[in-house]
């Protein structure tokens, strides 16, 4: 059997954590076994979808790099399609108009509720023998068994039973002679050859009402695996308020694609104790039986390590593309410092989001820095003064700029005015970089530049005079 998986959004808003999670699981079963996954859009809830949803759905799944075999397919452009199931379901007495009126369904809906019994529809319709009223537009509603039990071999939670005597007869086509939800999602996986059904355990209780529709239509089950939920760190179901859900958003906070995979992979799936996979091994290895039953917790912290993993070890092809746009966006341009590999090489190892690749490479940019003042305080002093009056002349003085004449220039400094390197470097640190973080001082000094160090020196120096007149440098 060759394997069909699916992954059908809707388009009423962007691609989020927990849809982007689903597309994920079918892609990788998908290619695990060499099958292929068809992307549609369920799109026939008019009032909530737009042409923009669609849009940042389709962006968040180009971004993560989770290619479509088949589609995108729009349930919109197959309402024919529809309406000839519909009329099978009807002719082969599987379905049946229902001419209830919204006031009788409140008043049966409000007496259940107030002799606390389920509200369901009671089949006042489903065998009518009696003329329907005149100019009543009609739903469809199925014809639901009403004994027995529906099975749901599930493959993350087991067989799940369904009473068919808990299960009303749903409405498939409203009256206005459009489908419903179930109706499409069956039909669909019906004509697309869908074999597994992937998706949301939010969407387990609809799968019983599915397969009587499926079933009722001669079409065969496919198999069946509903993912835990994603929650928040307070347990409770991911949400605006627990940070930014949207896959875009990631992408714009400074995350990369593949390492927001490898987090959502592990995040309710496990091989091992394996954490970090590439996506050649998340495809060798991913399995039905690999997730879990238990919802899945979302950590920021946990992505942030997954990330900071990728920008250590991501080829610098991959850094540079991904970094440019924030880069330019920073107003950083290489025509005024360094090239952007060789700003990234020296912050990789210190930034857990490109964001704060560029954030922490602002000093190499530019003529002016600003100064922290709480680092400015503690090591522009007036015993400092001597040490940046003695770096700047011999830094003037080198005939090359590389890091060994730098680190020679650092050693000859501290010994000649007897002090530790690390009182001459964090002061000269503070001087060209505006803070006391930075990479080792040989290879900040190569990336600020030449002129660029010396005028910072001497502004740091003035700035030392002008707080303390008193400053001398001998």
């Amino acid at each position: 059997m060759s394997i069909v998986t699916r992954f059908p959004p809707s388009p009423t808003g962007y691609l989020h954590i927990g849809g982007a999670r689903t597309a994920l699981y079918n892609w990788l079963y998908a290619k695990r076994y060499g099958g292929r996954m068809v992307f549609r859009i369920e799109d026939t809830d008019r009032e909530r979808s737009t042409d923009a949803a669609v849009e940042a759905i389709f962006d968040g799944m180009r971004w993560l790099g989770l290619d479509w075999d088949d589609g995108p397919y729009f349930q919109t452009q197959r309402f024919d399609r529809y309406a000839v199931a519909i009329q099978q379901l009807l002719d082969s007495g599987r379905a049946y108009h229902c001419y209830c009126s919204r006031e009788r369904l409140d008043e049966l809906r409000a007496t259940q509720m107030a002799t606390k019994q389920k509200p369901r529809y009671d089949g006042h319709c489903r065998d009518l023998d009696r003329a329907p009223p005149a100019g009543v537009p009609p739903v469809v509603r199925l014809r639901t068994p009403q004994a027995g039990d529906v099975v749901v071999a599930d493959r993350v939670h087991g067989d799940v039973v369904f009473n068919n005597e808990e299960l009303d007869d749903l409405i498939i086509a409203r009256s206005d002679g459009t489908p419903t939800y179930h109706l499409t999602v069956v039909v669909d996986d019906l004509d697309m050859g869908i074999t597994h059904v992937i998706r949301g355990d939010d969407h387990l209780n609809n799968t019983p009402r599915q397969i009587h529709i499926l079933e009722a239509l001669g079409g065969t089950r496919p198999v069946y695996a509903h993912l835990p939920m994603i929650n928040g760190p307070d347990g409770k179901k991911l949400s605006k308020r627990h940070g930014a859900v949207s896959v875009m958003q990631y992408r714009d906070d400074g995350f990369l694609p593949d390492a927001l995979l490898n987090y959502l992979a592990r995040l309710g799936w496990s091989h091992g104790d394996q954490e970090l996979f590439t996506r050649d091994e998340l495809i060798a290895n991913f399995d039905l039986d690999g997730i879990n039953k238990a919802a899945a917790s979302f950590a920021l912290d946990k992505l942030l390590w997954v990330n900071q993993h990728y920008i250590q070890t991501s080829p610098m092809s991959t850094l540079v593309e991904a970094s440019r746009p924030f880069f330019a966006g920073a107003g950083l341009d290489e025509a005024d410092g360094p090239a952007l590999d060789q700003a990234i090489d020296a912050q990789r190892t210190r930034a857990r989001t490109v964001l704060e690749i560029v954030d922490k490479s602002r000093p190499y940019y530019g003529w002016e820095v600003a100064l922290d003042p709480a680092a400015a305080a503690k090591q522009l002093t007036a015993a400092a003064l001597p040490v940046l009056e003695a770096l700047s002349v011999a830094f003037s003085a080198l005939p090359a700029w590389d890091q060994a004449a730098l680190h020679g220039v650092v050693e000859t400094v501290s010994a000649t005015l007897q002090m530790k390197m690390g009182q001459v470097a964090q002061p000269l640190r503070v001087a060209v970089t505006g803070s006391t973080a930075s990479p080792s001082i040989d290879v900040t000094l190569m990336l600020v530049g030449r002129e660029r160090a010396i005028a910072r020196l001497g502004h740091a120096i003035a700035w030392i005079r002008n707080q303390d007149p008193t400053a001398s440098s001998a």
